[in-house]
């Protein structure tokens, strides 16, 4: 399915960005311009971050690292 018309991207590509850097850094932070520049391209319009972001959310590999959760609540705590 096509994500994002302007770049071309479909929801594998997503996927597959996803999955290759979760595999190449168990701890990354993965945002939608980080898969954008693994996939060679840049975010034109932005009509399809709602799509792109729920199609991102829909990948098992997108976690945030363990040391790194909670981090808003402790901050609020602190």
């Amino acid at each position: 399915m096509i994500v994002c018309h302007c770049q071309h991207i479909t929801d594998r590509d997503i996927h597959a960005a996803i999955d290759w850097m979760r595999a190449a850094d168990a701890d990354t932070i993965i945002t939608p311009g980080k898969i954008y520049h693994a996939l060679g391209k840049r975010a034109d319009c932005g009509g399809c971050m709602p799509l792109f972001l729920s199609t991102m959310r829909c990948n098992d590999n997108l976690r945030v690292p363990a040391e790194l959760r909670g981090l808003r609540r402790a901050a609020l705590a602190g």
